[in-house]
């Protein structure tokens, strides 16, 4: 595979990480400015910002495999796990990430879900890097649960309760959400692999696991049953 300009291997994946910083980095502003300005709302912002940040695998195929240098896809969710912490506990309540990312403004949530989802994009990016489980795992944490609680809270009439309050219609669209963005991404990343049955069977797998799990947890349990079920199907 050809790099950039003739660099070196390093160099080449080392301007794709570039590439993943600019985008990820641009996001929070952008909702910073449309929640301060335009009346944006929180959860919707979070959820935005939830499914960009599952996304970055769009710039995998980019990534040039052997060797140390292919991990520095995951550099951009490092750092955000340092600044995670750092904003957990001692962020302003106007603070960017606080006023994007969080349900409520109390910054300590950015220390549950919004960590857990960086950590699991850590994992996706190292121990699966470009490997089945981990290109869907991150589709469907990024898309279906990104959609779900959009389309839930605004539209679910049919609620149900198992461990945490849901809707029908928030199911439906992390079902939806989930298969299309797992067919998409796993085409896209690996289309040696891709395999659409396959896709749309973990997805309702995922959507099962996503209603009955407690808020917050759903993070670790949705990519834990998506890995899970890619490693038996």
């Amino acid at each position: 595979m050809e790099t950039f300009f003739s660099l070196p291997v390093v160099w080449h994946n080392a301007l794709v990480t570039l590439m993943t910083f600019v985008y990820v980095f641009s996001v929070p502003p952008l909702m910073d400015y449309l929640v301060t300005n335009h009346g944006l709302p929180r959860d919707i912002s979070r959820k935005i910002t939830h499914i960009c940040a599952g996304s970055v695998i769009v710039f995998l195929p980019l990534f040039i495999d052997g060797g140390w240098s292919q991990y520095l896809n995951i550099t951009v969710f490092a750092v955000w796990t340092l600044l995670l912490i750092q904003k957990g506990l001692f962020a302003a309540d106007d603070d960017q990430a606080v006023k994007t990312m969080t349900r409520t403004g109390n910054k300590r949530e950015l220390l549950k879900g919004t960590l857990y989802f960086v950590i699991v994009a850590m994992i996706c990016g190292t121990i699966y890097y470009k490997h089945f489980a981990g290109v869907l795992a991150m589709a469907v944490l990024g898309w279906g649960d990104g959609l779900a609680p959009i389309i839930g809270t605004r539209y679910g009439k049919m609620k149900y309760h198992v461990l945490s309050d849901k809707s029908v219609e928030g199911s439906l669209a992390f079902l939806v959400g989930s298969a299309l963005a797992g067919l998409f991404f796993v085409n896209l990343v690996i289309p040696m692999e891709f395999n659409a049955a396959k896709i749309i069977t973990i997805a309702v797998i995922a959507t099962i696991v996503e209603g009955v799990s407690p808020k917050e947890v759903d993070n670790l349990t949705i990519p834990f049953a998506v890995i899970v079920a890619s490693g038996i199907l």
